[in-house]
């Protein structure tokens, strides 16, 4: 397997977001992109989240850039009419996704971050993260699928490509498909230990993700999970190439954090998901309250070992000065 630390040093964005020890410069914001155009639809059960049409996502990400924000995780909301068993759309080069990553990319070039989410779920008619055979999530057949779409997101310039499937081994065969087609560059970054969590709701709204049957407990995590796992499957993904480890949810797995970061040397991200967002939007609609809030969970994240922090509060902490 080939190892690249220099994959995370590749560019001055890349490496203000893993080596920067401040709040800000770790900070990745996420957007939801939408075909269409004109479209900045908001997100009903996440205020200040919108779904965006190409033109408009790169109207936003600009601002985003202005105010300092270099780091962007981008996920595809594919039109119903695109979706079938195998999410056989999520790879072709004229979705909105790969648009907005070409865009992004010639207009940035190396000063922008551009993670993409690559996963079933969002393109399949039936909502899984994988391939569904015999009425199981067949891990197997997901992995060349889970390929493509990584390569499409390669070829289309993206950065990291942000595997949040859970399959065994996609990472090592993701990453052999990206040294086949000369992509040495990309970086891989690994939900390694993504939970079965009870807080990723409003993003399953904002996705259109929601599985039709069923739930993802074969594949992601158990709750009650102890920290062996944790640690198996973030040494597991590190040791196949993966560049950044993440964990996921943030805030209900701090102790996890912890020892997933003492036990690998790649970076760790947490994702600061949509349940939690919502939450704290919910519990406040004063700035200054939401302002320490976000300001108390950020560095409860740092002390807890995590190096990036992929969270949909990032626009409003540093336009609002939050962190100071």
């Amino acid at each position: 397997m080939n190892i690249r630390p220099r994959i995370n040093r590749w560019t001055i964005a890349r490496r203000n977001l893993n080596f920067a020890t401040d709040i800000k410069s770790s900070l990745v914001q996420p957007h939801f992109v939408v075909a269409g155009s004109g479209v900045n639809q908001p997100i009903e059960s996440m205020p200040g989240i919108n779904r965006q049409s190409v033109d408009v996502l790169c109207e936003t990400i600009a601002g985003d850039m202005a105010l300092g924000i270099t780091a962007h995780m981008l996920f595809a909301v594919v039109d119903h009419h695109d979706k079938d068993s195998t999410a056989s759309k999520a790879s072709l080069p004229d979705m909105p996704l790969q648009q907005a990553i070409t865009r992004l990319r010639q207009e940035y070039g190396g000063e922008i971050v551009i993670m993409t989410d690559v996963c079933l779920c969002t393109a399949t008619d039936h909502g899984h993260c994988g391939i569904v055979h015999n009425h199981e999530i067949d891990n197997d057949l997901t992995i060349p699928e889970l390929c493509k779409i990584a390569l499409s997101h390669a070829s289309a310039g993206a950065d990291y490509i942000s595997a949040s499937d859970m399959m065994d081994g996609r990472v090592k065969a993701i990453r052999n498909t990206l040294e086949e087609a000369g992509f040495t560059s990309t970086g891989i970054l690994s939900y390694s230990v993504k939970y079965a969590s009870a807080f990723y709701g409003p993003f399953r709204d904002a996705a259109s993700s929601s599985p039709t049957f069923g739930d993802r407990g074969s594949h992601q995590m158990d709750i009650r999970s102890g920290y062996d796992e944790a640690i198996l499957e973030a040494v597991s993904d590190e040791s196949e190439g993966a560049d950044i480890i993440m964990i996921k949810p943030a805030m209900t797995y701090l102790d996890v954090v912890r020892q997933v970061a003492d036990a690998v040397t790649r970076p760790v991200a947490v994702y600061n998901v949509s349940g939690e967002y919502s939450m704290v939007m919910a519990s406040t609609s004063e700035e200054q309250s939401t302002a320490s809030l976000v300001r108390e969970i950020f560095h409860s994240f740092k002390r807890a070992g995590a190096d990036i922090i992929v969270s949909y509060h990032a626009r409003a902490t540093i336009a609002g000065n939050w962190l100071d």
